[in-house]
């Protein structure tokens, strides 16, 4: 479609799209970045990864799992949040000493409540979905949250959002934020992410040139 002048792929997201195109499709096949924000972190699974037992068994994984097998490969892994993860997710990640080591980096603000997944820098998912089995686990129909969002390669909405979501995991919002007093960790603080990061990954870096968003199945359940 042409939006502003900018021949970009969009793609609408339903239900469970959420986790046949985003996370199965998209997430699940990062090659150098992915940078979630999210409201609330929770304990979530996915079906085995293609070419295990488990999967030939039909059993699921914790979303961690598929974290751990990218951050071995290199993929930096941000995990932006404002409330405090879920206490199975806490378990779980616990088992991950990879992950706890820095494979999988968190940040926590109690202001955010975007809902954002930008993959490889090339692309954005922004909806309603957060990191919580419901929203974008492997739940059965009828179980799942009625959840929205748009799937998109667009590079100006990329650099906004990498750019809103690296002020805030750097601690640039944090001098003029109001609720700093009762903020339990400032991310500007000691130990709270003072350093500058690194600069939001951009379409070359991840060697891909102009991203083919994945179709996925087209259902009045699935997606749009």
């Amino acid at each position: 479609m042409s939006l502003g002048g900018r021949r970009v792929e969009l793609r609408l997201l339903r239900d469970r799209a959420h986790y046949d195109v985003l996370v199965q499709g998209v997430l699940a096949k990062a090659r150098v970045s992915v940078w979630i924000a999210t409201a609330n972190v929770k304990e979530l699974r996915v079906e085995a990864p293609m070419g295990t037992r488990a999967r030939a068994r039909g059993r699921y994984v914790s979303l961690l799992e598929v974290l751990r097998g990218l951050a071995r490969s290199g993929v930096e892994l941000r995990l932006l949040h404002a409330g405090v993860p879920s206490r199975a997710f806490r378990e779980e990640l616990a088992r991950h000493d990879e992950l706890r080591a820095g494979g999988l980096a968190m940040r926590r603000c109690p202001r955010v409540h975007l809902k954002m997944i930008a993959v490889d820098g090339a692309a954005l998912y922004l909806g309603s979905a957060n990191l919580t089995g419901a929203g974008l686990g492997a739940k059965g129909e009828g179980r799942r949250n009625f959840e929205a969002g748009i799937l998109t390669d667009d590079d100006v909405l990329l650099d906004e959002m990498q750019e809103t979501f690296d002020r805030i995991w750097s601690g640039r919002e944090c001098k003029g934020c109001r609720l700093r007093d009762v903020c339990p960790s400032p991310l500007d603080g000691a130990g709270g992410g003072a350093k500058p990061s690194a600069k939001a990954p951009a379409k070359k870096a991840a060697g891909r040139g102009r991203s083919r968003l994945p179709r996925g199945p087209r259902s009045s359940k699935g997606g749009a």
